[in-house]
């Protein structure tokens, strides 16, 4: 399926920042027709993205984001009975996915962290596009059509948008 995304007349894109209305809704309306065809033509088709649980994920995404921490300090920021992340953190340590380790400031304490296959399967887990289809489609386009792909995505996402700005992103299982 070809990529149709039509700019107007007199689109430069080394172009300043224009307080024209008109052409930022139609650059925007643009933009969004093209990420639709992006996703369909590159997301995933692999199935289920992993066979981790919610739950699971949630631990994992978890200790990604905080570091080591013991079972009962997952608990607390979890919002779950100690007994159940002990054995969520049971069930990902015999799949190789976590490790338990003697906290080197506090011997007493033990500490679950992320092995290397955790940190892998989590990454691969949270890919949305496949990035086989994605390098077969970058390997085709120039050097200056790569730049300049990356230089508007990045400067797309440098922008402030007021209706997020003042509020953090809630995922799924979060209160």
């Amino acid at each position: 399926m070809a990529c149709v995304v039509q700019s107007g007349p007199g689109d430069d894109p080394d172009a300043q920042p224009d307080d024209g209305q008109d052409d930022s809704r139609r650059a925007a309306d643009a933009f969004e027709v093209a990420f639709g065809q992006i996703y369909q033509r590159f997301h995933r088709r692999d199935g289920k993205r992993s066979e981790l649980s919610g739950a699971s994920r949630a631990v994992l995404m978890h200790l990604s984001l905080a570091g080591p921490l013991t079972v009962g300090e997952m608990a607390d920021h979890l919002d779950r009975a100690q007994s159940v992340v002990s054995d969520i953190a049971s069930g990902l340590e015999a799949k190789g996915l976590l490790a338990r380790e003697k906290d080197p400031a506090d011997r007493r304490r033990t500490l679950v962290w992320l092995t290397d296959d955790g940190l892998a399967l989590l990454a691969a887990d949270r890919r949305v596009l496949s990035m086989e289809l994605l390098d077969q489609a970058v390997a085709t386009m120039s050097r200056t059509d790569r730049a300049a792909l990356l230089r508007g995505v990045h400067a797309l996402l440098a922008t402030e948008s007021p209706s997020r700005a003042s509020k953090p992103v809630e995922t799924k299982g979060e209160r």
